[in-house]
């Protein structure tokens, strides 16, 4: 794992802005300080900026954790019960602004119109009656290891989670590319498009709200829904690798993927990648003030079950999605300088 660990003179340099910019501005969705945020960042210290280019660069882990961010706990207040309307009056503006900085050094963060009525930075929490559910606010059952959106052509390079709270050490599952022994593997046919790959769950209509009350945003919006049923109902052939045949890439989501039709070779080499990915997954229990960005080309991710109280102590993250070719998404998006894909 590529780690930095703040130090008391980091955070005492780095809390004046970040509590001036908390002050300037109503909540972290604000676009203003979404497109500030990569000017803003090169105030951040040196040595943070070149980590994170070097990870950005260098690819030298799957994983990289930023550690030591101050969180006063008590000031944070209940967990919520709920994501929606937890940007207002945030008790974590400034940890978010700190993370939102951090990931702006990697990329651009964007947003799904069919994902938390499309904020950027979304809350990870436990919701009352998702216990069961295959959705990352469930809890009594594991959150199935998966590329994130793996489904989806505009997909981000990556995902990444700050904690806040997270007083059961509940582990977040991840397994690394580098880690898999590839020589064992069908690479080969695991490059072809034989691989058919369905929506998650998070998209669905039923996680989101009415309307937007912007009748072009609704379109857009209802665009997105009806492409994700066609997706469901005829999942389009892709490969699961890609990239370097000696160091690939991944994308893929063994829940949401159906096996049938596809040829024995294909199905044997899916079946021998998972098997090799289960073998090699690691737990990683974020504590407050841990900030981890995995590699979504590079790695799986998933979560542990675990017991909520719903009593306010909860278990309680932020997440971005990050991409390094936002002009990628273009015909996905209402705008250039729009970071929502619809």
């Amino acid at each position: 794992m590529h780690r930095l660990v703040l130090t008391a003179e980091d955070n005492a340099a780095i809390f004046p802005m970040l509590t001036e910019l908390a002050g300037a501005y109503e909540t972290i969705e604000d676009p203003r300080l979404i497109r500030q945020a990569p000017v803003l960042a090169r105030n951040l210290p040196i040595h943070l900026l070149e980590f994170l280019e070097n990870f950005r660069l260098t690819e030298p882990s799957a994983l990289c954790m930023i550690s030591g961010l101050r969180v006063v706990e008590d000031r944070l207040g209940p967990t919520p019960t709920q994501w929606r309307d937890s940007q207002y009056g945030s008790p974590a503006f400034e940890q978010e602004t700190f993370f939102l900085l951090c990931a702006s050094v990697l990329g651009d963060v964007f947003g799904w119109a069919t994902q938390q009525d499309g904020r950027i930075m979304h809350d990870v929490l436990p919701i009352k009656g998702h216990e069961h559910y295959e959705i990352g606010s469930n809890s009594l059952q594991h959150l199935s290891w998966h590329t994130e959106d793996a489904f989806h052509p505009c997909r981000g390079d990556y995902v990444s989670l700050m904690c806040l709270k997270n007083p059961d050490l509940v582990e977040t599952t991840v397994s690394c590319a580098p880690d898999l022994d590839w020589s064992a593997l069908d690479v080969e046919a695991l490059f072809q498009a034989e691989f058919t790959q369905m929506p998650d769950n998070s998209h669905l209509p039923q996680n989101a709200a009415e309307s937007t009350g912007d009748p072009t945003l609704d379109r857009l919006r209802a665009r997105s829904f009806q492409l994700i049923q066609s997706w469901n109902e005829h999942p389009e052939k892709r490969p699961v690798l890609f990239g370097d045949r000696q160091d690939p890439y991944m994308a893929l989501d063994p829940y949401h993927m159906s096996t049938d039709g596809w040829p024995r070779r294909h199905l044997d080499a899916f079946r021998g990648l998972c098997a090799e990915i289960e073998d090699k997954m690691t737990g990683v229990s974020l504590r407050p003030g841990d900030i981890v960005f995995i590699d979504n080309f590079r790695a799986v991710h998933g979560r542990k079950s675990f017991q909520a109280r719903y009593d306010g102590t909860d278990r309680w993250l932020k997440r971005l999605n990050i991409t390094r070719n936002l002009r990628g998404s273009r015909a996905w998006r209402p705008a250039a300088d729009n970071r929502i894909i619809y």
